[in-house]
């Protein structure tokens, strides 16, 4: 045991990553994912009221019991597509600062 240099915590520990040069990359994924947080609430809920109440039972003359079913179809098609537009969005948001680097 004697063998074993005692070598002081702070030299062997390097502390946290530092990750202030990427402040703005990640303030703008931050964005991007309230953005569409936001827009997976409130589109289908939305698009499930309005389209049952206007279009099914409105528009249509749809008995109660089949409004619900079509408007919940909306709804899910609705989450699909902000699904969707989350990934395409995600997918290009990095290759779209980098398209004029390269050489």
């Amino acid at each position: 045991m004697e063998g074993y240099a005692k070598t002081p915590l702070s030299n062997t520990y390097a502390g946290a990553p530092d990750f202030r040069g990427n402040d703005s990359s990640l303030v703008s994924a931050l964005k991007t994912l309230l953005f569409f947080t936001i827009l997976m609430v409130t589109l289908p809920i939305g698009l499930y009221f309005a389209s049952k109440a206007y279009i099914f039972e409105g528009s249509l003359q749809m008995s109660n019991s089949d409004s619900y079913f079509y408007a919940a179809i909306v709804a899910v098609l609705a989450v699909h597509v902000v699904l969707a537009l989350f990934v395409y969005v995600a997918w290009n948001e990095g290759s779209t600062k980098d398209k004029g680097k390269h050489d």
